[in-house]
């Protein structure tokens, strides 16, 4: 007699949308991926160096704590390499937190086009996400403060936002903490921090060191690793005390660690890297603005284009996959079906991409 019972998430595990990655290209495709904001100029060539010496070292367990690499982001950033924790990548690090600060029946804030990860580790945890709209695609201090209640224990801030491009100026971020209970925990994520160029943008460092419940989390992904899965977050003692506690023992892996080391201290690279995306960007924006498109103002390495309708937005992205280039649909992830969003990638690419949409554009 066979035993029908089976073993069953927790309540709420499965009414979770999961995690919907960029497209690529078909195996063996010649297809220019433009879907996943990565480096367009590869990783640092010490990088890939430091990457590769690592090999000689794969039957040992990485340092546990990423010693090497909180080092070199100390000394690059100007920070107590004891603030810093890594993890295997970003998203590692975001799942601690809300593990960490959320629970049943608390509520954390976000913008409702905010990065589709928050969702997912806030009801993971157990707790509600509340998403608060925004004006003209940009996260509202004012709507975001409105929507906070005794329940709210976290607030989710992407600076840049993904996938809309657009950010909080410094001023706007210190004014959205200063509104905050001092329970409340204000992540702000700087995935994209790399590539800002605006005067009046601020990674947060000063708020972290000023305030007690306020972290920043960066990663290594849009900076040329992606592959590697390097993500670090800096954070007041006791915030770093928690989440060493239930991290993974060995979560970021040697090569990992060293690449990243080296990546972070390649400084020529990285404003390589900033200064080709800051070109395209600009150059792509311009292109692309007409009357059936609009290009969302970035501070990241992509752009969001707006579409007259969820229709023109879909046949612009099969029209693109027909010529060479997969972007990103967002209207089942992030529910703007009448976008596209398309990462900066090489010159070529750049070029190509914007004489398919201005030939669409101009077809009756």
């Amino acid at each position: 007699m066979s035993d029908t019972k089976r073993p069953t998430p927790q309540p709420g595990i499965l009414d979770i949308a999961p995690y919907l990655p960029g497209k690529s290209g078909k195996p063996g495709s010649q297809a220019i991926k433009l879907s996943a904001n990565e480096s367009p100029l590869g990783a640092s060539p010490k990088a890939v160096a430091a990457f590769a010496a690592a090999a000689d070292r794969l039957e040992i367990y990485p340092e546990g704590s990423s010693r090497l690499l909180r080092e070199a982001l100390g000394d690059v950033h100007g920070v107590d390499p004891a603030s810093i924790v890594c993890g295997n990548g970003s998203d590692d690090l975001l799942h601690l937190l809300a593990q960490t600060y959320l629970g049943e029946g608390d509520e954390a804030v976000m913008n409702r086009f905010g990065f589709s990860v928050y969702p997912i580790i806030t009801k993971a945890a157990g707790a509600n996400i509340v998403l608060v709209d925004e004006t003209d695609y940009t996260a509202d201090v004012d709507k975001l403060l409105a929507a906070v209640t005794a329940q709210t224990k976290v607030v989710w801030l992407a600076n840049p936002n993904n996938p809309t491009g657009t950010y909080l100026s410094d001023a706007e971020v210190r004014r959205l903490h200063a509104g905050l209970r001092s329970d409340v925990l204000l992540v702000i994520d700087n995935a994209y921090a790399e590539y800002v160029t605006a005067p009046d943008f601020s990674v947060g460092l000063d708020l972290v060191r000023e305030a007690d419940n306020v972290v920043m989390v960066r990663t290594f992904s849009k900076m040329g690793l992606a592959a590697a899965r390097i993500g670090w977050m800096v954070g007041p003692d006791h915030i770093v005390d928690a989440i060493n506690r239930i991290r993974g023992p060995f979560n970021v892996n040697l090569p990992a660690q060293m690449a990243g080391a080296a990546a972070a201290r390649d400084l020529d690279f990285n404003e390589k890297l900033k200064a080709h995306n800051a070109k395209w960007r600009n150059w792509l924006t311009a292109e692309l603005q007409g009357n059936r498109m609009r290009v969302v103002p970035s501070q990241a390495n992509f752009v969001m284009v707006l579409f007259d309708s969820a229709e023109t937005a879909s046949r612009a992205f099969e029209t693109l996959a027909e010529a060479g280039y997969i972007v990103r649909e967002i209207g089942a992830s992030y529910g703007i079906p009448q976008a596209l969003r398309i990462s900066i990638g090489s010159e070529a690419a750049m070029l190509g991409v914007a004489e398919v949409l201005k030939s669409m554009d101009e077809t009756p």
